[in-house]
């Protein structure tokens, strides 16, 4: 492997350029905010969209720690401790 080619393992970068949520795209939905599962990459919407698919990821996966996908922004949360780390 070249050092320019990341390790198959890493995550996904937060603050990559993102379509939207996978499941609002799917389905036909619409977001407010993006989230990202720091876990898997997984991108979902945030709390106040009527999906709530970050905090569904969780529940469904037991991802616990998420970033905002949103520009500017770096805080993380950890749905288990309900807090920002």
């Amino acid at each position: 492997m070249s050092q320019d080619t990341p390790p198959t393992h890493a995550k996904p970068d937060a603050t990559s350029e993102l379509a939207g949520c996978e499941t609002c795209l799917h389905t036909g939905g619409q977001w407010v905010h993006l989230r990202k599962c720091l876990t898997c990459g997984h991108v979902g919407c945030c709390d106040s969209s009527d999906g709530r698919h970050a905090t569904r990821h969780f529940h469904d996966t037991g991802h616990a720690l998420m970033t905002s996908a949103e520009p500017g922004e770096s805080w993380r949360w950890s749905y288990v401790d309900e807090t920002y780390v």
